[in-house]
């Protein structure tokens, strides 16, 4: 299980950083991701980490504003800190594990996926 938490509403330029716990024990191992779903949209890949957090890859949409990280000794966690929120960040933010190697950005290739947690940035 994957328990996703950390969204809210913010102000246009403002902040927030999600946390995504998986329940895995040997949680670095797998590839994390993050996606994001804005109403009636589809889903969309945002960002990546392999399992020892030392490679990530960034959609175009994020890069420079996002970065993801990953404890995997202390906290078993992974996080998504976003800075200068725009509101079409705005979205239904989902983490996912990914039980194979490599970085993908296509959904169909995680394995599992939290609740959601949902951002909102207001103009």
């Amino acid at each position: 299980q994957l328990q996703a938490s950390g969204g809210g509403l913010v102000q246009a330029g403002g902040s927030l950083r999600l946390s995504c716990a998986p329940s895995e024990r040997t949680f670095s191992t797998y590839v994390m991701g993050w996606f994001r779903q804005a109403p009636g949209k589809e889903r969309d890949f945002v960002v990546g980490i392999s399992g020892s957090g030392r490679n990530t890859y960034y959609a175009r949409s994020v890069k420079g504003r996002f970065t993801i990280s990953r404890d995997n000794v202390k906290e078993n966690t992974v996080y998504l800190q976003m800075n200068n929120l725009k509101p079409e960040d705005t979205a239904v933010y989902y983490c996912a594990l990914r039980r194979r190697m490599g970085i993908l950005t296509d959904l169909d290739q995680y394995d599992y996926w939290g609740q959601g947690t949902l951002v909102t940035v207001s103009s």
